[in-house]
């Protein structure tokens, strides 16, 4: 390309882009007129019902995390427990991680704590380590806090138990 003319070309792509949004832009004889849809329009009503496209809410404020320290049934056989405390202003980097001040295996009995499992131990090759494993060091990737929130959406999950109950004939339950 001539860099003589790069000046030009940017230009003129900047007086089209002026003209078409000031609707300057000269149409063909036989085109449709676009729409305009004004900047007011209701907004579809998802998560967030109500309002318009354009009308910022403030947001809800956050809730408290449950603080129950009661075990949750879990609802598959592979997934991690829910943190049943609050975890707010925990350090856990690559620094530091507060979680293992009690549940690591030497703290947990001291804090009456359950140990991490030793799966924790284990890298990514099988073998077992003296110390939690790298990729399983951040504990808040798979382990989370609940709120006592109204959910946005309904649920009406059965684990596996509460569905193999329906399937049983009467006579063996």
């Amino acid at each position: 390309m001539n860099y003589r003319l790069l000046p030009i070309v940017l230009l003129a792509t900047f007086g089209l882009a002026v003209a078409a949004e000031t609707g300057t832009a000269t149409r063909a004889p036989n085109a449709q007129p676009e729409i305009d849809f004004p900047l007011d329009a209701p907004a579809p009503d998802g998560r967030r019902p109500g309002g318009t496209i354009t009308h910022e809410f403030t947001p809800p404020k956050l809730q408290d995390d449950e603080n129950k320290d009661v075990r949750r049934e879990r609802n598959y056989p592979e997934q991690p427990p829910t943190i049943p405390h609050s975890i707010r202003g925990y350090h856990v980097d690559i620094n530091g991680n507060k979680c293992l001040a009690c549940h690591s295996r030497a703290n947990s009995s001291k804090a009456q704590a359950p140990m991490i499992s030793i799966t924790h131990y284990t890298d990514r090759d099988g073998q077992t380590l003296a110390a939690v494993a790298p990729r399983r060091y951040f504990c808040t990737q798979c382990h989370v806090p609940q709120q006592d929130v109204k959910p946005l959406v309904e649920n009406n999950f059965q684990n596996i138990d509460v569905l193999l109950q329906h399937e049983l004939p009467q006579d063996r339950q």
